[in-house]
């Protein structure tokens, strides 16, 4: 049985995080005495997860019988480790760090926990306070199957006071014609300062998360509604063809290598214009401590062409395998990095601006955060709640999800699409030799799903078939 939990959040400013070291496994890292129940937390190495194991000696006060060692990896790396873990019941993992893209599936196919009895039975832990666009997409049939320690969607940041010394003007509601001609003013690769950074690393969580925003917005699907691939239609072309011009012409040196944390780098050290990425970019981006930008950074929807809007819709949250051995002890950790009170842990002990951002409501409604939020708050909001398919896309598309294709085939495909697009940005082959090859890709996918259609002629729905979510990656 779980048990909820009833030690409250102890304050802040306590010891130093207890006996951190690295272990043979890359980022891995123990938290603890070594004398009590041990459980592995796989995570992605981002800068607010490296927070979270920073402050590991506030857990430790609450449970002082639970040890943590942390695997902490690149996103590429640790979604293959998890991935792998997980869909072969490895039970490496006590906790994994995945998103709202492999929680539905998983879910289906009884890999992870259902969290919601115990979000439940937890005091003050008030899951009803969640986003509800995030929480929606890490439910199953009203039930979270894992819970968000941050949620994102994506927009257009950009510097305030370069605009201002250049006279020039962030509209509204950008179009990418408006950041290519903004991008020609500002760059200046003599002075190694960009018009815009873009992502160019291969991976479908890497490059192809705002590419295919822009796949999207331009009228472009990865497949349409007979499973039909169309990677190599006029409009995924004319949209790839601007995101790899953009990024070549006006974009930072080395991009076909550039990932967030990058980009992130990039801009945060005043050598950026203009970067389209994900809002949870603000934690890093408005930290006086580690940005030279903050402050001056404006915040603009993401851009389009054909569509209303053109953000997407993530989030990293934390599930527990249900090969776990320690799930009471795994449920003490998630619940405690995804409480409210550890939220106003980070304000009180790192920053404000470091506070994981988009997952709860009542984070917005904190005096302090709300103070450091103002240029940004209403815009992450704002941009989390027009992240859906309505409002993004121009053409109905079988498939869950916005800037990834949710079914199981897709962590395979987009990643070796992703080497395609980033190829194509390195100018190792042309846009159209690498669609050509995309197409290959995706209408081997798409064939078992015609299958399964044409199988099934009367059983018409708006999700993918069964596979999507009971399949296995």
């Amino acid at each position: 049985m779980f048990r909820p939990r009833t030690r409250r959040l102890a304050s802040a400013g306590g010891a130093a995080v207890l006996g951190l070291s690295l272990a043979a496994c890359a980022g891995a890292g123990a938290v603890g005495g070594g004398d009590g129940e041990q459980i592995v937390v796989a995570i992605v190495s981002n800068p607010q997860m490296q927070d979270a194991i920073s402050l590991q000696d506030e857990f430790r006060k609450e449970h002082p019988g639970i040890d943590v060692r942390f695997v902490s990896l690149p996103e590429n790396e640790a979604r293959a480790k998890i991935t792998a873990s997980v869909a072969t019941g490895g039970g490496e993992f006590d906790v994994v760090m995945i998103s709202n893209y492999e929680t539905p599936m998983w879910a289906e196919n009884g890999w992870i926990e259902n969290l919601q009895p115990y979000a439940d039975a937890t005091e003050g832990y008030d899951p009803d306070d969640f986003v509800p666009s995030v929480r929606e997409a890490l439910s199953v049939d009203g039930d979270l199957y894992s819970v968000p320690f941050y949620g994102e969607s994506s927009f257009l940041a950009y510097r305030e006071d370069l605009f201002e010394e250049a006279g020039l003007t962030m509209p509204e509601r950008p179009t990418w014609d408006d950041v290519r001609e903004l991008a020609a003013e500002l760059d200046d690769p003599a002075e190694d300062f960009a018009g815009i950074c873009l992502r160019g690393l291969a991976g479908w969580g890497e490059v192809m998360a705002p590419m295919s925003t822009v796949m999207n917005t331009y009228g472009g699907q990865w497949f349409d509604e007979g499973w039909n691939a169309r990677l190599d239609s006029p409009e995924v072309r004319e949209a790839v063809e601007t995101y790899v011009d953009t990024v070549q012409q006006y974009g930072q040196p080395g991009a076909a290598t550039s990932g967030f944390g990058d980009c992130l780098t990039r801009f945060a050290q005043g050598q950026a214009a203009m970067w389209y990425d994900a809002t949870s970019m603000v934690s890093s981006i408005e930290d006086p401590a580690s940005s030279t930008v903050a402050g001056k950074t404006g915040y603009a929807p993401a851009p389009v062409d054909e569509t209303d809007a053109a953000g997407w819709l993530y989030s990293w949250s934390l599930a527990i395998p249900s090969t776990s051995e320690h799930k009471d002890a795994a449920w003490d950790f998630v619940s405690w990095m995804t409480d409210k009170d550890y939220i106003r842990l980070v304000g009180d002990r790192l920053s404000w601006e470091r506070v994981p951002p988009g997952s709860r409501l009542s984070t917005y409604e904190i005096p302090e955060y709300a103070e450091v939020s103002e240029a940004y708050a209403d815009a992450t909001l704002s941009a989390m709640s027009e992240a859906t398919q309505d409002a993004t896309m121009v053409a109905p598309v079988p498939y869950p999800g916005i800037q990834f294709v949710g079914i199981p085939e897709f962590q395979d495909l987009g990643t070796r699409v992703g080497q395609q697009m980033s190829a194509a940005i390195a100018g190792q082959k042309s846009v159209a030799d690498a669609l050509e090859q995309s197409q290959r890709y995706a209408d081997t996918v798409a064939q078992t799903y015609r299958d399964q259609q044409d199988a099934a002629p009367d059983s018409a729905s708006d999700s993918a078939p069964d596979s999507e979510a009971g399949g296995k990656p």
